[in-house]
């Protein structure tokens, strides 16, 4: 699941957000997207190779996007979100079928992402991949030993008082006593969240802050010991504190993967086609990845890659880890309303 990444690392903000469009017209595409999650530069490429014009909104969380969207004042052409949020819209009714023979690009892409996909896309009918990757802990290997981290366990560590940061979000949070306890993630048992919750409410002392983009910044300025992340922030993180590095830890973890989709609003079905054959492109993947420096399901670019890069795990999780991890499920209303009851409990105690 997306997160943004350091301040420092981005260029110039995207194209401003839209207000008050309704739809494109035949020379269109009404493009929804993170904030900060495709190179500017790209967006004028496409414009000036096909001569079809990018109308772009951003949004800050999956939540947001879902609100957007459902808003029904803007008929959106494409939309990129994360894996949960596109099985909720699926489920809904809300995404039509991809062409892929029409985006002959995609060869580019890794079917082994496809293949993780199908956790929230079972026959990979409605999306395609565009970044992916694991929620772990950065921490400072100054002040915590490498082994340490190999368990969510440090996280409740008392001589780490007023040093951890923990996830300001639901989903994130109670998945690390959810995977300490040995429970699925995607759990709706209400006796696990309970066990979960009563962890969480014994770390609570113990935590500097819930953060969510800040997360990195406090850590690159030494201000926290460890940090709950999204592997793409501590990636951006390591660049400005070499003393900083990532841990996945053995119980598992979420795998997050951050898919484009074609939303039942879509108008003009061809341009956002040839727009994601335009991001299947070597180059221009390429130029996203270095702008969001995040894992991408793109072989070409991977390839193209020096050796380090590659072999940072951090940025490009094994095998054997990715596989150790789950990626989070829609929930229904219910699930949902517990997960937000248990959590307003622990932020309210």
């Amino acid at each position: 699941m997306k997160r943004k990444i350091l301040p420092a690392l981005a260029a110039a903000s995207l194209i401003a957000a839209l207000s008050g469009c309704s739809g494109g017209s035949d020379n269109s595409l009404v493009v929804l997207n993170y904030g900060k999650y495709l190179d500017p530069d790209a967006i004028e490429m496409f414009e000036e190779e096909t001569g079809i014009k990018i109308e772009y909104e951003e949004y800050e969380s999956p939540e947001e996007m879902y609100t957007k969207y459902k808003a029904g004042s803007i008929d959106y052409d494409l939309a990129c979100t994360s894996d949960y949020m596109v099985q909720k819209l699926i489920e809904e009714g809300e995404v039509l079928e991809m062409n892929y023979d029409n985006i002959p690009g995609i060869k580019n892409l890794d079917q082994t992402y496809f293949e993780f996909s199908k956790a929230f896309d079972p026959e990979n009918k409605y999306s395609m991949p565009y970044f992916f990757g694991t929620v772990g802990i950065l921490y400072n290997t100054k002040m915590v030993d490498a082994f340490e981290v190999n368990t969510w366990d440090v996280l409740w560590d008392e001589k780490y008082s007023g040093q951890i940061i923990m996830e300001n979000s639901v989903r994130d949070s109670f998945m690390v006593p959810l995977k300490k306890l040995g429970y699925s993630l995607n759990t709706t048992n209400e006796q696990e969240l309970q066990e979960a919750l009563d962890l969480l409410t014994k770390q609570k002392p113990l935590v500097y802050a819930y953060l969510v983009d800040e997360s990195s910044d406090e850590m690159v300025a030494g201000n926290a010991a460890m940090a709950l992340v999204y592997s793409g922030e501590a990636a951006a993180a390591k660049i400005y504190n070499e003393d900083l590095d990532y841990s996945v830890p053995d119980e598992g973890s979420n795998m997050w993967i951050d898919s484009w989709f074609i939303p039942k609003t879509c108008k003009n079905t061809e341009n956002a086609e040839k727009f994601l054959d335009f991001l299947c492109r070597k180059d221009i993947a390429m130029k996203n990845f270095e702008y969001v420096y995040y894992a991408t399901p793109n072989k070409e670019v991977y390839n193209a890659l020096d050796e380090e890069t590659q072999n940072d795990p951090t940025i490009f999780p094994p095998r054997e880890i990715l596989d150790n991890c789950e990626v989070l499920s829609s929930l229904d209303s219910d699930s949902v309303d517990l997960y937000n009851d248990l959590w307003k409990k622990l932020k309210s105690d």
